[in-house]
C-alpha cells in the first residue's frame, strides 16, 4: 500500500546494505541481483529453504503479525473506481504442510459490497519469530459464482516453496521471498523503515514498520505496507500500477 498522506511520514532514508535473512537455519538465504524493480534471486536453484517442523513453535505471537485464533482484522479502501472491504479472520483450524503444522486464515475480499475472493492461507512461526508462508487455497467469484482457483499452491508440492511473511528481528535493507512457485508465486519484499508513523481509522501508531512488496510477475505493480508492533498489517498502499489504499478500520474478538 502507498500512501504520502492519512498521517504517513514519508522520506525515511534507506539503508543500501543488505542483511542476510536468518530463517530456519541453512537454504533460506539467497544471493540476488540488482534490477529497477527491486532485487530478485538467480533462479529457482537459489532459493532452497531447509524446513524442520521441529523448529516451529504453536502459536504466532510475531509482534508485527499476531495471529490469535477468533481474530478478525477488517480493512477498508478503494482501488480505483471501487471500494474494497477486507476481512481477515483468524480460525481455529490447522492444516499440516510439509511437516508443519500450520494456522489457517480466512481472507474474504468485497468489492462495492460483492465477495470477490476468498483465502485461506496457511501461516507457521518458526523458534527465531520469523511467520512463514506455506500456501494458499484461493478462490476467485463473479456474481457469486466461482471462476477460478488459479492463485492456489502448497509448499512442497509441484516445486512450490514456502517464505517468510514476517521477519522475527526485521532489520532496514532485509530482502526475502514471501512465497515461491516459479511462474505462479513469487512475492517479495524489503524492510524500507522501522520508525514510521501511521494514522488510520483505528487509530494511531508510532515506529511501525514499513515494507516494499512486489513480485518479478508483475514488474509495473508495487505496495507499500505498514505494520505497527502489537497489532499487525495497519495499512496497504500502492505506489505503482493502479491506485489502491486499504486502511485497519476494526479488530474484532470472539
Amino acid at each position: 500500500m502507498n500512501k504520502t498522506e492519512g498521517g504517513v511520514t514519508e522520506g525515511v532514508t534507506e539503508e543500501t546494505n543488505e542483511r542476510v535473512t536468518e530463517g530456519t537455519t541453512e537454504g533460506v538465504t539467497e544471493e540476488g541481483v540488482e534490477t529497477e524493480e527491486g532485487v530478485e534471486t538467480e533462479g529457482e536453484s537459489g532459493y532452497n529453504p531447509v524446513i524442520n517442523p521441529d523448529d516451529f513453535v504453536e502459536i504466532i505471537d510475531n509482534p508485527y503479525f499476531p495471529l490469535t485464533p477468533g481474530t478478525t482484522f477488517v480493512y477498508e479502501g478503494e482501488s480505483e473506481e471501487e471500494t474494497i472491504r477486507d476481512e481477515v479472520f483468524v480460525t481455529n483450524e490447522t492444516r499440516t504442510v510439509m511437516g508443519v503444522n500450520t494456522i489457517v486464515v480466512r481472507d474474504r475480499v468485497f468489492e462495492d459490497g460483492e465477495l470477490t475472493e476468498e483465502t485461506f492461507d496457511w501461516y507457521a512461526q518458526d523458534r527465531d519469530g520469523n511467520v512463514w508462508y506455506f500456501g494458499e487455497d484461493s478462490r476467485e467469484y463473479e456474481d457469486g459464482k466461482l471462476i477460478s482457483t488459479e492463485g492456489s499452491w502448497e509448499a512442497g508440492v509441484d516445486g512450490a516453496k514456502p517464505g517468510i511473511l514476517m521477519e522475527g528481528n526485521p532489520q532496514v535493507g532485509d530482502t526475502y521471498r514471501q512465497e515461491y512457485l516459479a511462474g505462479e508465486a513469487e512475492d517479495m519484499a524489503e524492510v524500507l523503515s522501522l520508525n514510521e508513523s501511521v494514522t488510520v481509522a483505528y487509530g494511531s501508531f508510532e515506529d511501525c514498520l514499513k515494507t516494499k512488496e512486489w513480485t518479478p510477475l508483475e514488474p509495473g505493480i508495487e505496495e507499500n505496507k505498514y505494520y505497527a508492533a502489537g497489532t499487525g498489517p495497519v495499512l496497504e498502499m500502492a505506489v505503482k500500477g493502479e491506485s489502491e489504499r486499504l486502511e485497519l478500520v476494526d479488530i474484532i474478538t470472539e
